[in-house]
């Protein structure tokens, strides 16, 4: 594991929030989304962005990539894709008479997964894998996806029609369910005057090494007992509470440790508080809990409020260490 000193954590916490910044000027309003990303690079996961379209998920992404100086794919899922489309296939060479691999759009660092829920379940399963194992097998042989991996997926939560619902085993590989909404009065007003007034986004204030390194990092950080303990008791309330028919899984323990370490670094600290726990605790509980149906009349016209609102009660249900 990397060890990682005070002035390097000061000057991680200083570039996240001039990406934060520089992203803010391209994509108005993204700089919260933006610490998440961060969060899911650094612990080895992925992230599923929901929202209807025109809220700037590609554009999102692909500058994301731009700025931390990795590789980027987009791919847009269809109804008529099959797994060979992502993954890759056996191709004939006519130059060398022989059969080979040729890497699908699912080789490069980041990859967007644009409106995943409308493709097959075979398809998904493909992504799955990659997401999971990192690998794809093709033609009975392995083969590594490069370093380091990040799928940022999209779907629109509205229109359902023709689509095919991810199931429960997909939506777990992601370690966040990112809501996004419709900006501002005054954030609108700001995408109209950055149209006109477009920055200069700077590229590669980090790169694929640094990346690797940070990632190493976050196993070093310091989290106490007491701490440990707390997310434990989180996530079993969340199989407890009388609202919700199915609670979190205990992966989802172990991912809620990777992510608040991750979230330490970036916050400039080499060790654990409570606050990095319930800082993320929506995103990270909200497509692993299944509400009664009891508990979603009253959020009915807003699920995802109602779903965000009951996680903020079990989280004040849980006494946090001192």
């Amino acid at each position: 594991m990397t060890e990682i000193n005070g002035s390097d954590l000061m000057e991680l916490r200083n570039t996240v929030k001039q990406i934060q910044a520089d992203m803010g000027k391209v994509v108005v309003g993204s700089e919260r989304i933006v610490r998440f990303m961060f969060i899911a690079l650094m612990s080895g996961n992925h992230i599923l962005l929901e929202g209807v379209p025109g809220l700037a998920k590609t554009m999102l992404a692909s500058q994301f990539a731009k700025e931390i100086g990795i590789n980027f794919n987009r791919i847009q899922f269809t109804p008529d894709m099959l797994p060979s489309d992502i993954t890759g296939s056996i191709v004939f060479n006519l130059e060398s008479r022989k059969m080979e691999f040729r890497q699908g759009p699912i080789f490069s660092n980041l990859i967007l997964a644009d409106e995943i829920n409308r493709t097959p379940a075979k398809v998904q399963s493909a992504l799955l894998e990659a997401m999971e194992e990192h690998r794809v097998s093709v033609g009975g042989e392995d083969h590594i996806l490069p370093e380091p991996y990040l799928v940022i997926a999209t779907q629109n939560p509205v229109e359902q029609e023709g689509t095919f619902p991810l199931a429960e085993a997909l939506m777990d590989r992601f370690l966040f369910r990112y809501n996004l909404t419709y900006p501002s009065r005054e954030e609108e007003i700001n995408i109209l005057n950055s149209i006109t007034n477009r920055a200069q986004i700077k590229e590669n204030l980090m790169n694929a090494d640094q990346i690797l390194k940070l990632r190493s990092a976050v196993d070093n950080v310091y989290i106490s007992q007491d701490v440990k303990i707390y997310i434990v008791d989180l996530i079993r309330r969340t199989r407890e509470s009388d609202m919700v028919y199915l609670g979190a899984s205990p992966r989802t323990t172990a991912k809620y440790l990777k992510a608040v370490r991750a979230n330490a670094l970036i916050n400039g600290r080499n060790y654990v508080i409570p606050e990095d726990i319930v800082s993320i605790s929506r995103e990270l509980l909200n497509h692993r809990i299944i509400l009664k149906p009891e508990a979603m009349i009253d959020g009915s016209s807003d699920p995802v409020g109602a779903v965000n609102s009951i996680i903020d009660r079990i989280v004040g249900e849980v006494e946090i260490p001192t």
